[in-house]
């Protein structure tokens, strides 16, 4: 058995691959093995000799066994070391750095509004981007075949459902849940759709939308909580300015301008030499729309807003064209 030990030991220092050391171990170890024939002969031995040859085989199991875990180690040391030369690695090299990503313009400038308008009390409240004709129109005062419907122009999927206009909807959807309910102050933040595609147009872009309402809530909060807003995101310097307008949802109704972001004002080519950027529009909401939504314009008034994010990130980070925000190049979305 001692002669069997140093066969296999002998066998085993020499094996050049982990195949011929594997064969080894099954030529001494496995269950038709040397070692393992030995022990089944044992039942013919006296029954005094039985525990010393058990211990020696025993033994000789542990030491096949040890050096079988050493050579093994060596081997795949040998096996990895090869590998890293042929395939040209040097590991004391240090590693290749990998490249973190960031926040899309888009995204930060979402999270800044969010910001600014939950530290006002507002909560956020979404709804579906496929919606009904009800919803995107009817309710938002847009009567079938008004001309106002033209400037929304947009994706029908079939019959009275289509891609919505604007976030819009969902300011309807909450009123319906809420009404009679009060305060009501949401943002509505969202993709929205439309036709157009051009420098400064998409025909999918995002939209933060805003709604409060209340008992004796007026033009000058509207104003108000604009003008903080501007403030805030282009800096405590912005000036504002309201321009009557007209939305079907909203009465009276007003755009809204900043001091040129460029000129501070003072006329520029981005402002076409006027010192004024617009950036949204906003009103009063509709008597009609609250009565639809389950209000009482007798009880309550209301104020919206709604801005592209789009617009505002052009204007915040001098941006000139709108496609570059769906373009996916590295080169620009690198700058943030």
């Amino acid at each position: 058995m001692l002669e069997l030990n140093e066969e296999a030991l002998k066998e085993l220092t020499g094996a050049q691959s982990l195949e011929a050391l594997n064969e080894i171990r099954v030529k001494y170890l496995g269950k038709k093995g040397e070692l393992t024939r030995v022990l089944r002969g044992m039942g013919g031995l006296n029954p005094d000799m039985r525990p010393r040859i058990g211990q020696i085989a025993n033994r000789v199991r542990e030491s096949m066994e040890r050096a079988l875990a050493e050579r093994t180690a060596v081997l795949k040391e040998l096996e990895k070391e090869k590998r890293l030369q042929s395939e040209g690695i040097d590991v004391t090299l240090p590693g290749t750095p990998v490249r973190r990503g960031g926040k899309h313009p888009l995204n930060i400038v979402f999270e800044e509004i969010q910001e600014i308008f939950l530290g006002l009390g507002y909560s956020i409240a979404e709804g579906p981007e496929v919606e009904t004709d009800f919803y995107n129109f009817e309710a938002l005062n847009f009567p079938k075949d008004h001309p106002a419907r033209d400037m929304q122009d947009t994706f029908f999927i079939g019959g009275e459902i289509l891609l919505r206009t604007h976030t819009s909807p969902v300011q309807v959807r909450t009123m319906e849940k809420t009404a009679p309910g009060l305060p009501v102050k949401i943002i509505v933040p969202g993709k929205v759709y439309r036709r157009d595609d051009d420098a400064t147009h998409s025909p999918m872009f995002n939209q933060v939308e805003g709604l409060a309402i209340d008992r004796r809530i007026t033009f000058s909060d509207l104003k108000g909580t604009l003008d903080l807003f501007a403030r805030k995101m282009f800096g405590p310097k912005t000036k504002t300015r309201f321009r009557p307008s007209y939305f079907p949802f909203t009465e009276p109704s007003a755009e809204v301008d900043i001091s040129c972001v460029m000129c501070g004002g003072k006329g520029c080519r981005v402002c076409s030499q006027t010192g004024w950027l617009e950036i949204l529009g906003s009103g009063m909401v509709h008597p009609r729309v609250l009565e639809i939504s389950g209000y009482s314009s007798e009880e309550v008034t209301g104020f919206a807003f709604g801005m592209g994010v789009e617009r505002i990130a052009m204007l915040k980070y001098g941006i000139d064209d709108m496609r570059l925000f769906f373009d996916n190049d590295l080169r620009f979305l690198q700058q943030f």
